[in-house]
């Protein structure tokens, strides 16, 4: 009798196993690869994922009937199968946890619906644009071939391939997904993708991916970029080519832009997005439309991950520094690492975009793995605002409280006259609220709550003081390190920013963009945009100033990533600037000495990339080193340790405190070591589950925080 290897969705590592099952009869023809199914494990009837049939068992022992098939649709495709468990091993996770990320719940409804025709060949779809201008093509290694000339300076080299360990590993990752209803395809004529000629690799990786190839790239762009449009011409080159597609993006606004743009350029029904943000039909709609092969092209958020896209031929990501790429949810894997493994595992193209770029992006560079594509430095000057820090030489003998002055008069100064020539100016607040934190005004000692420690915070000029953590009231607040009742600002907040804003430049137009409500554009006209970072709106024709208020709360965290951080937050706001030929300007009060500034007035994020990364593997951090965090109590993390057979080469580094009275321990091992790290953590997780262990323990293996 035919056998069925299920996974049961059972997450205990212990079990992280098939286990096979007999097929009776009357389910025989619809219990296929990738459907759902109801089988009896332990007593109880638990839900799971049919991995493969066999005709044979080689369990010796009695076994069980499926008990019911609960869809004959095929959900799971053998690609994201293979995929769940690379993640699953990548990150000592189990693969019932990823595959419950991987396949959105069933919609029965939906599954019933007639759907509708599929649409003419990828391929003939989307016309062929003009080919002029097009120099050299990326080949499957990621270079770019000459056609016959001198690479310029930037452009994509040829490069070997290199080993898997000093590449990228194995890794995937996703989260809920949401969908836009299907509609009826159009053909329609591309037009030629001028935008990737400001590039001299641009061209190239084009014409790659309408021939079918693999090229790897990192794409660093533009100032006042319009990166939706230019992902939009990726993807419809890959259609080209006759494979699909699939983008990720940070949040809803940036899945809004791309969303748009490539219906602009492919017309309707030629793609889906995903989103947690639409309901249960339309985004298991969307997940149908792609697993039956409707569609081409399927964008999201972190929902796009296991998006099963036949003949996978583009995975793109844009701005993977942005911490929604990482998934909150065991085995807590990264957005970038599961597309790069799938265009491993299914030999595809990549293309990791953004204004800055990771460490983890640069090392891709340094490798060989993935190759630039940049612009030349005539292009960059034409289109880089006129950037300036507050707080070097000149600016300090021109203006010597410039130094302290949260708003010093450089700033103003820019302010007044982007406001004078009728243009919207954009302030960034790394805070929000209206004064997030107070001390004492007289020993300025940090007014915390006289019942939990927690910070003091004023949400409103009326306002009393209040608890951050227990959100108690302390109205009659007494300083205890002086007695003094008087409070101070220790950290200004969005809303207080734009109430002095609004005072100071009466009649102006003031507007918020934060957590509450997030603006999606604004008027080209005189204005003030005050934001919070990565709620910025995109304004018409661009900022004619940007002003990056409160550097030093971005640069003082205690934070492995705090100088990245920053200065992606700053490159994407001073991006929304005019260039500097027409008038736009980006002050930034911070320090021009500090390297983060500095890579911004250069406009350089690949240079500061690469001191990150040299520094990280001097320290042994990072992607130079895998590393592992291991959260609990005390006696649960050492008796994890304990069972744990760790590479030879792991060093142990704790306890350090965690909350809820919790302990963290972090394991080091060499990148080439990272697998046997990760399998000797889920074998000594194994071992404590079928124990019984009372106290978890949370594995996380390159957490985004370390410290």
């Amino acid at each position: 009798m035919p056998v069925a290897r299920v996974c049961v969705d059972v997450p205990l590592a212990h079990l992280d196993r098939p286990f096979d099952y007999l097929v009776p009869a009357e389910l025989s023809e619809q219990a296929r690869p990738g459907t759902r199914v109801r089988v009896r494990f332990a007593g109880q009837l638990v839900d799971g994922w049919l991995l493969d049939r066999a005709e044979l068992s080689a369990h010796d022992g009695r076994l069980n009937y499926l008990e019911r098939l609960v869809s004959p649709e095929p959900v799971l495709t053998p690609e994201i199968a293979r995929l769940a468990r690379a993640v699953a091993d990548r990150y000592a996770g189990n693969l019932a946890d990823v595959l419950r990320l991987a396949v959105p719940p069933r919609h029965a409804r939906v599954e019933r619906e007639t759907a509708p025709p599929a649409p003419a060949s990828d391929a003939a779809a989307v016309e062929d644009p003009a080919a002029a201008g097009q120099a050299g093509a990326v080949d499957e290694a990621g270079a770019v071939e000459n056609a016959g000339a001198v690479v310029e300076p930037g452009a994509v080299e040829q490069a070997a391939a290199v080993e898997q360990a000093a590449g990228v590993e194995e890794a995937a990752a996703v989260v809920q997904a949401g969908a836009v209803e299907e509609v009826r395809a159009e053909p329609v004529t591309v037009p030629a993708e001028k935008g990737w000629r400001d590039y001299p690799a641009g061209p190239g990786f084009l014409r790659a991916l309408t021939d079918g190839r693999a090229p790897r790239a990192v794409w660093s762009a533009l100032p006042g970029e319009d990166w939706p449009a230019r992902f939009a011409e990726a993807a419809a080159a890959t259609v080209r080519g006759g494979r699909g597609v699939v983008a990720v993006v940070a949040d809803a606004r940036d899945l809004e832009r791309l969303d748009a743009a490539l219906t602009a350029l492919l017309g309707t029904g030629r793609h889906v997005a995903l989103s947690a943000a639409l309901g249960p039909a339309r985004r298991y709609r969307a997940f149908l439309a792609a697993t039956r092969g409707r569609v081409p092209v399927v964008i999201g958020t972190r929902a796009a991950m296991f998006a099963p896209v036949a003949d996978l031929g583009l995975v793109a990501v844009w701005d993977d520094g942005d911490d929604l790429h990482a998934e909150p949810r065991a085995p807590y894997p990264h957005a970038r690492e599961v597309l790069l493994t799938r265009a491993r595992l299914g030999d595809a193209a990549v293309l990791v975009g953004g204004y800055a770029r990771t460490a983890e992006s640069r090392l891709l560079v340094e490798t060989g793995w993935a190759k630039e594509i940049v612009p030349d430095r005539s292009t960059l000057r034409a289109r880089t605002p006129r950037i300036t820090p507050t707080g070097d030489d000149p600016q300090l003998a021109r203006d010597p409280a410039a130094a302290s002055a949260r708003l010093p008069s450089l700033a103003w100064d820019a302010a007044r006259a982007a406001l004078k020539a009728d243009a919207p100016v954009l302030v960034q607040v790394p805070r929000r609220g209206y004064l997030p934190s107070v001390a004492c005004a007289h020993c300025r000692a940090p007014a915390r709550c006289p019942h939990c420690a927690g910070p003091l915070a004023l949400r409103s000029a009326s306002a009393v003081p209040a608890c951050r953590w227990c959100a108690r009231v302390a109205a009659g607040y007494a300083c205890p390190q002086c007695g003094g009742r008087r409070l101070r600002a220790a950290v200004v907040g969005a809303r207080r920013t734009a109430e002095e804003l609004g005072r100071a430049f009466p009649g102006v137009p003031v507007r918020t963009s934060g957590r509450d409500e997030v603006l999606r554009g604004v008027p080209g006209d005189a204005g003030l945009v005050i934001a919070t970072p990565g709620a910025e709106p995109v304004a018409d024709g661009g900022y004619g100033a940007v002003l990056l208020l409160d550097s030093w709360a971005l640069l003082t965290r205690a934070d492995l990533r705090a100088g990245e951080e920053a200065l992606r937050r700053w490159l994407a706001a001073a991006a929304l600037a005019r260039p500097g030929p027409a008038g736009g300007r980006v002050v930034v009060v911070a320090d021009g000495s500090l390297a983060p500034v500095q890579a911004l007035l250069r406009w350089d994020p690949g240079w500061f990339a690469g001191r990150e990364l040299a520094e990280r593997r001097e320290l042994g951090f990072p992607p130079a080193a895998r590393m592992a965090s291991l959260t609990g109590t005390a006696a649960a993390v050492a008796e994890l340790l304990d069972e744990a057979r760790l590479p030879p080469a792991a060093e142990v580094l704790g306890p350090v405190p965690a909350p809820d009275g919790q302990e963290r321990m972090l394991v080091r091992v060499p990148r080439s070591q990272a697998p046997a790290l990760a399998l000797a953590l889920h074998e000594a997780a194994g071992v404590r589950t079928a124990r019984k262990a009372g106290q978890p323990v949370r594995i996380q293996v390159d957490p985004q925080d370390i410290f």
